[in-house]
């Protein structure tokens, strides 16, 4: 399988706008922390966040789709209706064996970075990239 200059590009992108998403997930969970001792209630907020910032640059420039985009958060929310729970219930399990709160974030971060662009790419923008107009 040859992967195209298009696909790196792409790939790119997402993880330019993934970063950026994570400052504002870190930053945010940060300036949480301070107030909220509890894990799962500064996570949440902050993941919501960077969700939002995330889902609205990638569709613009990482994917160009013109997509239907309620259906297309719909999808996007679909995704996070599992990895959320999932990630909330395991962080807050490990926090509570003694796991620091920032490493446990940034597990979960790289996990939703990866898998928030297979099912961007072959779920919620599939047969619809390319199609927003300039």
């Amino acid at each position: 399988m040859s992967v195209t200059k298009k696909e790196v590009w792409q790939g790119l992108k997402f993880t330019l706008f993934s970063v950026s998403a994570g400052v504002i997930q870190v930053g945010s969970f940060a300036l949480l922390e301070i107030f909220i001792k509890d894990y799962w209630i500064p996570y949440l907020i902050s993941l919501v966040l960077s969700i939002l910032w995330n889902f609205t640059l990638n569709r613009r420039y990482t994917f160009k789709s013109a997509a239907n985009v309620p259906v297309a958060m719909a999808k996007v929310f679909g995704f996070y209706l599992v990895f959320t729970p999932l990630s909330t219930f395991l962080g807050d399990l490990a926090e509570s064996h003694g796991a620091n709160d920032f490493l446990i974030l940034i597990v979960t971060m790289l996990a939703n970075f990866v898998l928030e662009f297979l099912f961007c790419k072959f779920v919620v923008y599939r047969g619809q990239e390319n199609t927003l107009e300039k």
